[in-house]
């Protein structure tokens, strides 16, 4: 089985990424964090994992075999690369690079080390109904897809928001950071491995205090295997009792699955709602049971030096196909 450590606990995704190892039986050995008031509620969920001096301390232990993190976004490529450099597998929260230039160069470290650069893409990988709308698609169940409509509408809760959150260049503007989750869905539904952008385009709203905030996004791409829509924003209304409405529409030539994936306004109590609609009917599935595979997959491609779990191509793919939207987006002026 598999050891690992943290470095950088800065978005609370982090805790989904250690639980989904920790489901797949790995070890927690260690963390480093400089944040007072982060460390403290880590650590006590994690009493097993001691707290590391350094992060030269977690790096140059050898029996580590991978890091996760969730550090500032503009940080975490190159703790990836230093990570590869020290010959041990990386898994990040999203997004997984800023820039392209970030991009480029852990490309260049990845193949040269041969170590895992893992984006944990949760809205896929740690959501039942996604999981379980992947199974079908794979079985037929909607013919071949022809597009994906995803939309991510997200919550500010603005007085617990750290300073990063508010600065483009630490969190790489929202359809790089957001998006990246739709571009991954749509590579995955759709099974391109090319794609490109056809449009896209950014505004801020609602947030003059924050110039540099971005609070809605939305892109359209098109893929060798079908296209996409995506739409991001940070306008869920505290009405709706969860962080966020995110659903995902996969059209296919034999029907159609909506995902409902946090809340379903219709009234359904609870999350990982799936809706197939077919010519025999509407049927409804609760995907609450469905097992999440990512943890299991990427302990056995550490052991195994495979790739089941995602592949490096699509990885970076995704990364890419967010990264030129927020390059190329036409900014909106309120």
């Amino acid at each position: 089985m598999i050891r690992f450590s943290v470095i950088g606990i800065n978005h609370n995704h982090i805790y989904g990424q250690v639980n989904c190892l920790l489901g797949a039986g790995a070890e927690f050995v260690s963390f480093f964090a400089t944040e007072p008031e982060l460390v403290e509620p880590f650590a006590a969920m994690y009493p097993q994992a001691k707290r590391a001096r350094s992060e030269a301390e977690i790096l140059e232990d050898p029996t580590i075999h991978m890091v996760l993190t969730s550090t500032i976004p503009r940080q975490r490529a190159p703790l990836g690369i230093r990570v590869m450099q020290h010959g041990k597998d990386f898994m990040t929260d999203k997004p997984g690079f800023t820039t392209l230039e970030q991009l480029a160069e852990v490309r260049r470290v990845q193949a040269e080390t041969g170590r895992i650069y893992s984006v944990c893409y949760s809205e896929r990988l740690e959501n039942r109904a996604t999981v379980k709308a992947g199974e079908l698609v794979k079985a037929g169940a909607i013919g071949r897809v022809i597009q994906t409509i995803g939309i991510g509408p997200h919550r500010t809760n603005l007085p617990s928001r750290p300073w990063w959150f508010f600065k483009r260049a630490e969190f790489g503007g929202i359809l790089c950071d957001i998006a990246s989750h739709q571009a991954d869905q749509f590579l995955y539904f759709t099974g391109s491995t090319r794609a490109e952008v056809v449009a896209s385009q950014v505004g801020n709203f609602n947030h003059p205090q924050y110039p540099e905030f971005e609070d809605f996004g939305d892109v359209i791409w098109r893929g060798d295997g079908g296209v996409g829509y995506a739409r991001v924003d940070w306008f869920t209304p505290d009405g709706l009792g969860v962080w966020g409405d995110g659903r995902l529409i996969i059209l296919g030539t034999e029907g159609y699955i909506e995902l409902r994936k946090y809340a379903d306004p219709a009234g359904r109590p609870g999350g990982n709602h799936l809706i197939l609609v077919d010519d025999k009917g509407i049927r409804y599935i609760d995907c609450n049971d469905v097992e999440l595979p990512y943890g299991r997959q990427l302990v056995y491609d550490v052991l195994n030096r495979t790739e089941t779990a995602m592949t490096h191509a699509h990885c970076f793919l995704a990364s890419e196909l967010a990264l030129l939207a927020q390059a190329k987006a036409q900014r909106i002026t309120p």
